[in-house]
C-alpha cells in the first residue's frame, strides 16, 4: 500500500469563496497553505459565485456525500430586463425589455417554484459532463445538453427589490 504524502489533517473548514476563483482553485490553496494529506469539497461554486465552499481534510473527505445531499441555503440577485448569452451576468446581453416586475408580482409567482420541480440547468454551469465543467465547453463554442433533473425547493421568498433592475431573494433548497 502506497503511502500517501502529507499531513494527517482531519476536519471540515468553511471557505467564504470571493468571485473570480474556482473552486478547484480554492482546494488547491487550502492543500498548500494545510500540507493536509486529502481535502474535498462539498459542492462546486462557479467562478462568479461567492459564499460558503465546505472543504474536508482527511477522513472528514467520508463524510462529504452527507453534505453534498443536505438542505443549502442560496441567496441570489436577479436582473430584470436583461438576457445574456450566458444566463449570468459574464455574458453577451441578447435581448432587452423594459417591463420590470413590482414586488407583488414576484411575490405571486415564487410559490410556482416550490416543491419538486424540474430544473434544467443552464450550458454555462459547473456541472461535469465527460469530466469536464460544461462552462468550459460552453466558453469553447460545445456547449453540453444538460439533462433536467429534479429538485426540492423547500421554500423561495423576496427579500428585497434594491431598485426596478434588481431583486434580491432567498432560495432554500
Amino acid at each position: 500500500m502506497r503511502r500517501r504524502k502529507g499531513l494527517p489533517i482531519n476536519g471540515w473548514i468553511n471557505i467564504d469563496k470571493p468571485v473570480g476563483p474556482t473552486s478547484t482553485q480554492v482546494i488547491g490553496r487550502v492543500r498548500r497553505l494545510t500540507g493536509a494529506a486529502r481535502v474535498g469539497h462539498a459542492g462546486t461554486l462557479d467562478p462568479l459565485a461567492s459564499g460558503v465552499l465546505p472543504i474536508a481534510l482527511g477522513e472528514a473527505t467520508k463524510t462529504v456525500p452527507y453534505i453534498q445531499d443536505a438542505r443549502k441555503v442560496y441567496r441570489f440577485t436577479v436582473r430584470w430586463g436583461e438576457a445574456t448569452s450566458t444566463d449570468d451576468r459574464e455574458g453577451e446581453v441578447i435581448a432587452r425589455s423594459d417591463s420590470r416586475p413590482s414586488a407583488a408580482d414576484i411575490a405571486g409567482i415564487l410559490p410556482r417554484f416550490t416543491g419538486t420541480i424540474s430544473q434544467a440547468p443552464p450550458a454555462f454551469s459547473a456541472i461535469k459532463v465527460a469530466g469536464e465543467r460544461a462552462y468550459d465547453l460552453a466558453r469553447a463554442g460545445a456547449p453540453a445538453h444538460l439533462a433536467e433533473r429534479l429538485i426540492d425547493v423547500h421554500r423561495l421568498e423576496l427579500v428585497g427589490q434594491d431598485d426596478a433592475d434588481h431583486s434580491e431573494e432567498l432560495r432554500c433548497i
